[in-house]
């Protein structure tokens, strides 16, 4: 199992980073996320890596964060979801920008990966939600947009709030997510607590 690698890097694209390390190139399969972060050729690189390997395919993924990974790590866990729609998803979407969209359960913001269609998305949203739910993204690049991080924020301290008012977290959690589901733009944790107390339980 290769976890990381650390070189000097070779050669870039959007697609692929080539890192040699003692004299032999390792070529690795990267998001576009990851692409953006990496130095200039003829400097030194650290990768996050998974070596994925099969009867009929042995490669090589290269992240920039450890959230990057996991969350590639944990979609392939989806069902009919391989590497490859895992890494187009990393090159779409920031890991937290996914999670929000997986558990909010924007199915449009989805399809925007490519090779993601309706029912995928749906499949996405069924199988990732409780795993993203209590995953820690806080090593994601710091190029996640403003307003996901605000959403992000605003489901933290909500929750928060809505476990000291007495809700056991499992009953504040999906309080929250049926209140995104038509309300997806609320980022203010006030509103999202007096809107969640509404939902029956």
């Amino acid at each position: 199992m290769i976890t990381y690698v650390s070189g000097t890097l070779v050669e870039k694209t959007t697609e692929q980073a080539v890192v040699d390390i003692d004299g032999l190139g390792y070529a690795i399969d990267i998001p576009t996320s990851t692409f953006q972060e990496l130095p200039d050729t003829g400097e030194s690189v650290h990768l996050y890596t998974v070596h994925y390997v099969r009867e009929d395919d042995i490669s090589l993924y290269g992240f920039a964060t450890k959230a990057e990974r996991t969350l590639f790590n944990t979609m392939r866990g989806v069902s009919r979801v391989g590497p490859s729609l895992a890494l187009s998803a990393l090159s779409a979407m920031s890991p937290r920008a996914l999670r929000d969209h997986v558990l909010n359960g924007d199915t449009a913001r989805l399809k925007e990966i490519s090779g993601v269609g309706r029912k995928t998305a749906e499949r996405l949203i069924v199988e990732l939600r409780d795993p993203l739910s209590e995953m820690d993204l806080g090593g994601s690049r710091a190029a996640s947009t403003g307003s996901s991080d605000a959403k992000a924020s605003a489901r933290a301290d909500a929750l928060a709030a809505l476990e000291s008012l007495g809700l056991s977290r499992a009953d504040a959690e999906r309080a929250i997510r049926v209140v995104l589901r038509d309300n997806a733009d609320i980022d203010s944790a006030d509103a999202l607590v007096r809107k969640a107390l509404k939902v029956e339980r």
